[in-house]
């Protein structure tokens, strides 16, 4: 199973948190895979450890995939959840009243930014 937490906006104009998994099915090699997702680019990003984030929108429709680090995202609701190395945030509130981010422990967040093409389905699963 792979972790993923989709942060979308609501009909209320406010960001929110769903809780879930990609769905994946058997592939070759008895490996478990997803459905191909169309991108238009991925980068590579690191902040140090004790970083943080305002309140902000997405920028684009993207997977965040963490590869080190521990974050607590929030909502301005008060929605929280953590992210930890091997998930996936499917960032969707790209409009909206947002959310903030901070870093906790002392590892830096090394992450992949995957820019979703315009209409590329996602398999999430909520849980």
């Amino acid at each position: 199973m792979i972790r993923c937490v989709r942060l979308f906006t609501g009909p209320d104009g406010g960001s929110h948190v769903q809780i879930g998994r990609l769905d994946l099915t058997s592939g070759r090699n008895d490996d478990l895979v997803s459905t191909a997702m169309a991108s238009t680019r991925v980068t590579a990003e690191e902040t140090a450890s004790g970083g943080t984030l305002a309140w902000h929108t997405a920028p684009v429709r993207q997977l965040v995939v963490t590869l080190a680090g521990t974050l607590v995202f929030t909502t301005r609701d008060g929605e929280e959840f953590t992210l930890t190395p091997g998930d996936v945030l499917l960032a969707e509130d790209t409009v909206g009243s947002g959310h903030q981010w901070r870093l906790v422990g002392e590892e830096p967040w090394r992450r992949l930014y995957v820019v979703l093409a315009d209409g590329a389905e996602v398999p999430f699963v909520r849980d």
